[in-house]
């Protein structure tokens, strides 16, 4: 067995088709690859190569160092591989009865540059090792490729569903995974080829597709996948294969779900001029995953349609369906956001930014079309501590101390605001402030928004008319707030008088009151449905997407589910819908 190997080791290194582990461009079969990983913030360099005797040597060296010294440590190393190699051979001669003994000498070392002249030995190694540079060992020949693409990460979701993308997370060094090559792979159904089985010819694996999502079907349901990946920079430079395979089987999906009718208006991209925008509460597993979740909130919705990963499944569908340029999700937890959906919408051409809330394990999340929009500045802010420590709040800070209770709670919240201003690719004279929240949930909590959104108009403010004089803005986001609530009110008209309801929404003993403006003027862009949360005990309209009515216009709303779909297994979340709120779709246009 070893032989057989070791003889397929050499004819795999012989080849041109092959890479070296850390390997990079393909060359002409006569010169192996010599792979140097040299980044300047660390101290060392990597250096992997294969000897003439087929031992692999993997050598760490100070980047500052001499190179004479790295070459004098490879001659010692191939002189212990030539021993080696010399005793097995010895130990052979002496069974068919020959004498000798081997004298090992170490090899001449030398590096050479792509011109052909030898490298001064007193050269750093960080600059002597350079890509496309000759190392020499004895008679045998290496090229250098420094810092060729490689892959660090590659995963497959722990659940497939057919029917539902299978985005992997990719993540490589000197690579990007645009540029990555993908294969996929289903396993053979037993018994599919026990004729060619029997010859030892049988491949466990038949290729499916060649692209870097894969929506399996419902005939590989029963059969786990394998994908190979081969990481590329985008300049013909091609890294080691690497490979992986499902932990289990492709499972039947769930049928219909409750986005596929909304996914029929959003099988495009938005053309030139147009926006489409996605807010969504996407419900963290931090609170799908409790005792209470499943035996009260969500009693109805059967336990494995709770489970992170077949949510998640669903959740990469709908999103990817509808070909949004912007998207806001609130309840994102920050596993969530870096393993499953950043690597997920990158694959559709989405960049994800997050702002986790204090002391908490979720937050939010703002997405955009990397084609479409590229961001120039971010502006994230905690309430509380930006109510304490930024001047643009003090005038709303010394009214709030008047009312110590309320102010306790205020600053004792963890809900945060996500802004971006984002520059058109097309025309950068464009630019937008996008903005996205979510804001504190009790049903007796209206005060506590108030001065919540209190703070987040300010800032945004600052930003869009201060720092970007101007520029439109879009807000979006969970306000928990119906559109009879004070914060509705205040965000939709401008200003809330001081003798408001919700000042006094959890009793006068927290009562505050103050009279608030803004200068914005504000629409709901989908208008007021008559719910975007629906649950066992309650439903009503929540979520919003805000627009600067002056720059930005309505071109479509997506329709909501019917009320049949959102009530077929009696409320959210359900098998055919992940969240306990329904997302939000509409295409704006500039003015």
């Amino acid at each position: 067995m070893w032989r057989k190997l070791r003889s397929a080791f050499r004819r795999l290194r012989g080849s041109s088709a092959a890479f070296f582990a850390g390997g990079g461009r393909r060359l002409p079969t006569t010169m192996e690859r010599a792979v140097v990983r040299c980044v300047p913030s660390e101290p060392k360099l990597s250096l992997q190569f294969v000897l003439p005797d087929g031992s692999a040597r993997h050598m760490q060296r100070d980047q500052a160092e001499p190179l004479g010294r790295a070459l004098a440590r490879i001659a010692t190393n191939a002189a212990k591989g030539h021993a080696k190699a010399g005793k097995k051979n010895k130990k052979a001669r002496a069974e068919v009865g020959l004498a000798g003994e081997a004298v090992v000498v170490a090899p001449p070392v030398r590096l050479f540059s792509r011109d052909g002249e030898a490298v001064a030995e007193e050269m750093p190694n960080a600059a002597a090792w350079q890509d496309g540079a000759v190392l020499q060992i004895g008679e045998a020949q290496y090229r250098v490729e420094r810092n060729p693409p490689a892959l660090t990460e590659l995963q497959l979701p722990r659940s497939l569903l057919a029917g539902f993308p299978v985005c992997p997370k990719v993540s490589a060094e000197f690579a990007a995974p645009q540029h990555c090559l993908f294969r996929w792979y289903r396993e053979q159904r037993p018994g599919a080829g026990e004729e060619a089985a029997a010859s030892g010819d049988s491949p466990a694996w038949v290729e499916e597709a060649a692209e870097r999502v894969f929506t399996p079907s419902n005939a590989l349901v029963g059969l786990r996948l394998k994908l190979q990946c081969t990481p590329g920079d985008g300049e013909q430079r091609y890294g080691p294969l690497r490979e992986v395979e499902s932990s289990g089987p492709v499972e039947a999906g769930p049928g219909a779900c409750t986005f596929d009718s909304r996914h029929l208006y959003t099988k495009k991209v938005c053309g030139e001029g147009s926006i489409r925008i996605v807010s969504y509460n996407i419900l963290a597993d931090t609170y799908a995953q409790t005792e209470f979740s499943r035996t009260v909130l969500y009693p109805y919705c059967a336990p494995y349609a709770l489970e992170l990963d077949y949510r998640q499944n669903l959740l990469k569908k709908e999103l990817s369906g509808y070909n949004a340029d912007l998207i806001f999700l609130q309840e994102v937890d920050k596993s969530v956001f870096v393993d499953s959906l950043a690597p997920a919408l990158d694959a559709f051409g989405l960049e994800g930014l997050f702002k986790i809330k204090e002391k908490q394990h979720e937050g939010l999340a703002t997405f955009y079309r990397r084609d479409k929009f590229s961001l120039l500045t971010q502006h994230d802010i905690a309430f509380s501590e930006a109510l304490l420590s930024d001047s643009l709040h003090k005038e709303l800070c010394d009214k709030l101390a008047k009312y110590p209770l309320v102010q306790e709670k205020v600053l004792q919240r963890s809900s945060v605001l996500q802004v971006s201003v984002l520059q058109s690719t097309t025309n950068p004279s464009k630019k937008i402030c996008v903005a996205n929240t979510h804001l504190y949930w009790h049903p007796k909590g209206g005060n506590i928004r108030l001065i919540q959104i209190a703070v987040a108009l300010s800032h945004i403010k600052h930003i869009a008319c201060d720092l970007y004089p101007s520029i439109p803005i879009i807000f979006c986001g969970d306000f928990n707030s119906i559109p009879s609530s004070g914060t509705y009110t205040f965000i939709n008209s401008g200003d809330i008088a001081e003798d408001h309801e919700d000042w006094v929404s959890n009793g006068e003993e927290e009562r505050c009151n103050m009279p608030l403006s803004h200068p914005f003027k504000l629409l709901s862009a989908c208008g007021e449905p008559a719910y975007t949360n629906y649950v066992g005990g309650f439903h009503g309209c929540l979520d919003y997407i805000f627009i600067d009515k002056n720059a930005l216009e309505v071109e479509q709303v997506i329709p909501l589910p019917s009320h049949e779909e959102v009530t077929t297994y009696q409320a959210l979340p359900s098998v055919s819908h992940p969240s306990d709120h329904i997302a939000l779709v509409c295409d704006l246009k500039w003015k």
